[in-house]
């Protein structure tokens, strides 16, 4: 009897009708630790939750995770997560659907991380005043990573295209699995004692436990005490490691790491061409200010030359002259005009005084008149009493009073006998004269 042959189709149909209808499968709570945790553009959630001795697949729809989720899910993180357990048809395979995550305290893997980041950061290890400057100008560059897959092929095409000249070493080391932290500390440890100018150490991305190797503690002390600066290059721009806080640079991807190692040679070839036109303009200069100062001193050396000094002196005595006579002119013309001034002063003085002698004249003439001396000498007399005060009127003498007589020539002093006023003349009246 012939067995029926059932197509793909039917058996993943049949297989699902199976799940839906076992009822624990519909609504059921599953708790393990996230690995693989991949955050879609979409907003849906793909993860796997595993423990020790398995592993689950797991989506998250967007509405689900806006109604059902409250944080942000990393690998290493213990949760829990309740959901239906369905088969998707087209890959034949089964999953659980997640309406609602809770986080279920730290996984095992989170845990030592987060341990071993605390104990390096208090030993200092992650200090940046330990942490080397990259040299700029790399020749020899040292890789530590798988010998196959995309990391080495990035740098070594990053690295070769901005400098075709780069000397690469590559140590093939182990990057996953139990092996692989020792095997990344001997190529660290092996690198560092040749020509390299700087390490790259690191490898494309991964699950938390992929990328384990490089939370390990015998690497972060590798890359502390290596004498050569070391670039962090482990898993993609979300991925942070260990390794990447002790590194002196971390790079977001093995790409960015060649970036950061390997300098341009284009632009420096640039930079050279450059400087040599700043070199040869800074010559001219130079050789501009020494001809300008040669110029200089050699006017200076005419000028102080024998010929020189004599034209100059003769220059300059010939100037003196010059200054000499318009100042003796200025002089003699000053002079001139104070001798104009003086004689028009000298005549004015002239007429003043001959003005003055006439009034003088004048004044002595009227004087003249007025003199007693000449009043005198025409007859007249200057009459006092014993006090010596003149006596101008009849009034002032009486008979017998003493009165003296002042003439010209002389005095006399006579005693008055009697007194009468001029109009008339009284019968034995006498006048005295």
């Amino acid at each position: 009897m012939r067995n029926t042959a059932y197509t793909v189709s039917q058996i993943n149909n049949y297989i699902k009708h199976m799940f839906q209808q076992d009822f624990l499968l519909q609504s059921l709570t599953v708790k393990g630790e996230i690995s693989n945790c991949k955050l879609h553009s979409s907003g849906h959630i793909y993860f796997t939750l595993k423990d020790e001795k398995g592993a689950l697949p797991c989506v998250m729809f967007r509405g689900d995770r806006l109604k059902g989720l409250s944080f942000e899910p990393v690998d290493g993180m213990a949760v829990q997560v309740t959901g239906t357990i369905d088969v998707y048809e087209r890959d034949g395979r089964y999953q659980l659907y997640a309406r609602r995550m809770e986080r279920d305290g730290l996984g095992l893997l989170y845990e030592r991380y987060e341990a071993l980041k605390k104990e390096l950061a208090e030993r200092g290890m992650f200090a940046e005043e330990y942490k080397s400057p990259l040299p700029k100008y790399v020749r020899t560059l040292g890789v530590v990573t798988a010998p196959t897959g995309a990391a080495v092929r990035d740098i070594i095409s990053v690295s070769t295209r901005r400098n075709p000249h780069i000397r690469i070493l590559l140590y093939p080391a182990i990057v996953q699995g139990d092996a692989a932290a020792a095997s990344i500390v001997d190529g660290i440890r092996t690198l560092s004692r040749t020509e390299a100018d700087v390490l790259i150490v690191g490898r494309g991305g991964g699950s938390i436990e992929d990328l384990w190797a490089f939370n390990e503690e015998i690497v972060a002390e590798a890359i502390v005490n290596c004498p050569i600066p070391v670039i962090s290059a482990v898993g993609h721009e979300t991925d942070v490691t260990i390794a990447d806080y002790v590194a002196d640079r971390r790079a977001p991807t093995p790409s960015a790491a060649a970036e950061l190692a390997v300098f341009e040679y284009s632009r420096f070839c640039q930079d050279l061409e450059d400087l040599a036109r700043m070199l040869e303009n800074g010559m001219e200069e130079r050789l501009e200010e020494a001809r300008t100062i040669l110029a200089g001193h050699e006017r200076a050396l005419q000028f102080r030359s024998p010929q020189g000094r004599i034209r100059s002196q003769r220059e300059r005595h010939a100037q003196e002259e010059e200054r000499l006579i318009r100042a003796m002119q200025r002089t003699l013309q000053a002079y001139r005009q104070r001798l104009a001034i003086e004689d028009r002063l000298q005549q004015g003085m002239n007429r003043a005084l001959e003005r003055r002698r006439h009034r003088l004249d004048m004044d002595i003439e009227r004087l003249k008149g007025r003199s007693p001396l000449d009043r005198l000498k025409s007859g007249y007399a200057r009459v006092e009493d014993a006090a010596g005060h003149v006596v101008r009127s009849i009034d002032q003498a009486e008979p017998g009073m003493v009165l003296t007589l002042s003439f010209a020539d002389g005095w006399v002093r006579a005693a008055a006998q009697e007194k009468g006023r001029y109009g008339g003349k009284e019968e034995g009246t006498e006048y005295t004269r």
